[in-house]
């Protein structure tokens, strides 16, 4: 029975759902402040009892209508599990040092998007591939589900469609919209408990679809460029029906300066680049009352927008790159976060960039090598799948008025065969002979014996 045909013949009754959360998660909201501040497979059918199944109906190159059914959606609160939670900020700053660690290219990045794939991929991984992604990513060894459930919670009241956002003058009220969308082989199967995490912490579902259609890669290109405003119009990565799994995160980000810069204020101003020539570009002045701090190599400051963001402006002294380690960020984030709010005269240039980055090599390079290898385990996702690509792609614009910045990461996997046992066996273990034929005649054009094989 095809899967669409199977959910509907258990599930009859669906609503309308977000694709980032599942019912009763929409109007929790975080209390307490982040310790920072103060298996084998089953049918893909089985997720309306896990949680939050989507269905991707036929309907050209437009995003789908999101169906979901009713399911319970955990709610974890920040401050549950501190330990934990602190695990997945330094993870943060982990992936987001390797992320970051060209410092002659303009890189906008999304930590935070990469870090919840991750962190759902993580959830059907086992054994030494678990182990691994544990170690090398930092994450908690214990309540690490829980502890993103919090992050996610944390954020939920600023969520808000990316459509009603003006890109030339954001709100003073930061909007951050999270999304996954987890696509999958419609005649395929996926793991039960796996689906049962991913609803209950991270309010996914899956949408079924066929990879072997042409038409799959533009309705995916439209589901991102619904969840990102438009800011991110296609997919990191390429499909083909080989592919029975293709999870994708997104993050938008929109909010106005506390205090915005004037426009008469802007003027050219010389920037000196990473080879010593000058560049007159665009730069906004202003006099903000910011957390500003000098640590070592580097001065920076928190300029906010509303309702606890801000953007954290890191100058590296004169002479050193603009990249860090984990401790790094670390260190700056401990500075900062305890630096007075002072007055401070502040020049700042405007920016618009788009980068797009191949996260295999950034992850191989970190040590995820059996996870990224031919013989990884996420049975608990798809028996024998491997992981045949992984990118990011983003984009950011800094204004006057504030920023607008959005991200999608990509994950997508394929089945390895299963391998061949055969009957039969033989070994050339003992003098042999040969003959090179040609098919059509019969002919040999070489024929010979091996006595002793070595040279």
């Amino acid at each position: 029975m095809a899967v669409e045909d199977t959910l509907r013949s258990r599930n009859p009754g669906v609503r309308t759902g977000a694709a980032h959360r599942a019912d009763g998660a929409t109007a929790a909201r975080s209390e307490p402040r982040s310790p920072r501040r103060a298996a084998r497979s089953h049918a893909l059918a089985a997720a309306i009892a896990a949680g939050g199944l989507l269905l991707l109906t036929a309907c050209g190159a437009s995003p789908p209508e999101q169906e979901a059914a009713q399911v319970e959606r955990v709610v974890v609160r920040a401050g549950q599990y501190p330990d934990a939670e602190e695990a997945i900020l330094r993870s943060s700053f982990r992936i987001g040092a390797a992320l970051t660690a060209d410092p002659t290219a303009n890189q906008v990045t999304s930590p935070l998007s990469v870090l919840y794939a991750l962190s759902m991929l993580r959830a059907g991984a086992g054994t030494t591939t678990a182990a691994e992604m544990d170690a090398v990513l930092g994450l908690p060894v214990g309540h690490r589900d829980e502890a993103m459930n919090a992050l996610l919670v944390e954020v939920q009241q600023f969520d808000g469609d990316p459509g009603d956002v003006d890109d030339d003058d954001p709100s003073r009220t930061p909007l951050l919209h999270l999304a996954n969308g987890v696509f999958v082989a419609e005649s395929g199967m996926v793991g039960e408990p796996f689906l049962e995490v991913l609803a209950q912490h991270y309010g996914s579902g899956v949408y079924p679809v066929d990879f072997g259609e042409s038409s799959t890669a533009d309705r995916i290109d439209a589901w991102i460029s619904k969840e990102t405003g438009g800011r991110v119009e296609k997919a990191p990565l390429p499909l083909d029906r080989d592919t029975v799994l293709s999870l994708l995160t997104t993050v938008y980000f929109a909010a106005g300066w506390e205090q915005p810069f004037e426009h008469m204020a802007t003027e050219d101003a010389t920037f000196t680049l990473a080879d010593g020539t000058a560049a007159d570009v665009p730069t906004m002045h202003a006099t903000p009352t910011v957390r500003y701090a000098r640590g070592e190599n580097w001065t920076g400051i928190d300029l906010p927008y509303g309702e606890g963001f801000f953007m954290r402006l890191v100058l590296p002294d004169a002479g050193v790159a603009p990249a860090w380690t984990e401790e790094g960020l670390s260190d700056i984030a401990a500075v900062l976060d305890d630096a007075e709010a002072q007055p401070v005269d502040l020049a700042l240039p405007s920016w618009d960039h788009a980068y797009g980055q191949d996260l295999i090599p950034v992850l191989t390079a970190l040590g995820l090598e059996e996870s990224l290898g031919p013989a990884p385990d996420f049975d608990a996702i798809i028996p024998r799948a491997v992981i045949t690509g992984a990118g990011q792609s983003s984009t950011i614009t800094v204004a006057e008025k504030g920023t607008v910045a959005a991200a999608v990461t990509q994950i997508t996997m394929a089945e390895t065969a299963a391998p061949m046992t055969p009957e039969l066996s033989i070994a050339f273990d003992r003098p042999f002979g040969y003959q090179i034929i040609h098919e059509d005649t019969g002919l040999p054009i070489f024929l010979g014996t091996v006595t002793d094989p070595r040279p």
